[in-house]
């Protein structure tokens, strides 16, 4: 694996944390290419020909599959060490930043505002949904907060998603960014020149500072819920030579003027929050883009046409991962739902080339940045032009 990109707040390793990062490394891929295809082979084998003798039918959907594949010792054993590994994933890191805290804290505090801005606000209303869970099981997920200037959420994020990924995002964690800009923006929209870009949800800024260099003459915003995200996030793009404007805000209501933007995206947002919510900053960006002006939203495909154990085995995060709407999202109807949201089928003649809502796939940075192609090396974007 490639070393992750330096600069000026990602925490450095000593000898143990790296060697104890590459157990994991190595646990995770064990997990996924020895002890993940026995489950397949459990379910053929055993559990799909009992439960068609005892119902007469196959399993109907996902939820039946969870219920037959529960009491089956083989399939506890893989969903434990496979939570196991995402648990010791996060303590390793923990404990690299908790030993430097201070000195990133003190970087973050240097970097100053020379390019872009950060924008804090200590009344900040947290949504319900960020409140009872630890997202990805991240210790604190997104809100954490432990002491003033705090920046461990952006360094746990930053740090723990290089070694999940085991370098596949690319080396500085812009897999989705560049995806985005290079396999949908560049190719399809060649002429599109947007003046002012926001991301919502834009975390440490990893698939932010891709499109400041796809339109090095745009203003380009991020805005995310949780404040230390957002100090390291500006420390990091600062110590990259990146301009952006980050804020602590709300993407089911900005704040921001109606037609200020004339891009809107987002990256592997919309599975973080329940339909609700999802609804209302779909309605958010239809009210932020100018005319002309367009919304990407990166996730991962739907359920629909995949059979139920491969649903099923997708969907154990949401069980088990501390991801409440990850099935949720993938069981949205995101076209309709951008229709409901304003983004109708009368185009203007700058968009009426393409459907103004539209659901297409491109392959990942993955293809782009380590060479391999996998399975799961596709996002869904949902686009709509305003």
């Amino acid at each position: 694996m490639k070393q992750q990109q330096r600069h000026g707040l990602l925490p450095t390793e000593n000898h143990d944390e790296l060697a104890r990062e590459t157990f994991v490394r190595a646990l995770k891929s064990h997990i996924s290419t020895e002890v993940t295809p026995g489950v397949r082979e459990l379910y053929a084998h055993r559990v799909l020909p009992r439960y068609q003798q005892e119902m007469g039918v196959p399993p109907r959907d996902r939820e039946t599959v969870r219920r037959a594949m529960e009491p089956e010792p083989y399939y506890q054993l893989w969903s434990s060490v496979r939570r196991a590994s995402q648990d010791l994933l996060w303590n390793v890191v923990a404990d690299s930043i908790g030993r430097q805290l201070d000195d990133l804290r003190a970087r973050a505090e240097r970097t100053g505002r020379t390019l872009g801005s950060l924008e804090l606000d200590p009344d900040f209303v947290l949504p319900w949904y960020f409140w009872g869970i630890d997202i990805h099981a991240m210790p604190g997920g997104y809100r954490g907060e432990y002491v003033p200037g705090d920046v461990t959420a952006g360094a746990l994020y930053d740090r723990g998603v290089y070694v999940y990924a085991m370098g596949q995002m690319g080396e500085l964690n812009d897999d989705y960014g560049q995806s985005v800009v290079n396999n949908y923006l560049k190719t399809v929209h060649k002429d599109f020149r947007p003046r002012r870009i926001l991301e919502i949800g834009c975390g440490v800024g990893n698939s932010t500072l891709p499109y400041v260099d796809a339109y090095p003459e745009a203003e380009v915003h991020g805005i995310d819920v949780g404040a230390a995200l957002l100090r390291y996030a500006h420390g990091r793009a600062e110590s990259l030579g990146r301009k952006v404007h980050f804020a602590q805000r709300n993407g089911e209501d900005t704040g921001f003027p109606s037609g200020h933007f004339d891009l809107v995206v987002s990256h592997i947002l919309l599975h973080e929050m329940p339909p609700e919510a999802v609804r209302a900053v779909l309605r958010e960006c239809h009210r932020l883009l100018a005319p002309g002006g367009m919304m990407i939203h990166a996730d991962f495909p739907g359920y629909a046409g995949l059979d139920p154990l491969v649903q099923f085995l997708i969907d154990w995060d949401t069980w088990n991962n501390n991801e409440p709407f990850w099935g949720p999202m993938r069981d949205m109807d995101l076209v309709q739902a951008a229709r409901d949201a304003g983004f109708t089928g009368d185009c203007t003649e700058l968009s009426c080339k393409r459907e103004c809502v539209e659901e297409v796939s491109t392959p990942t940075g993955r293809v782009l940045q380590s060479g391999e192609r996998r399975s799961s090396g596709t996002l869904a974007l949902l686009v709509g032009r305003r």
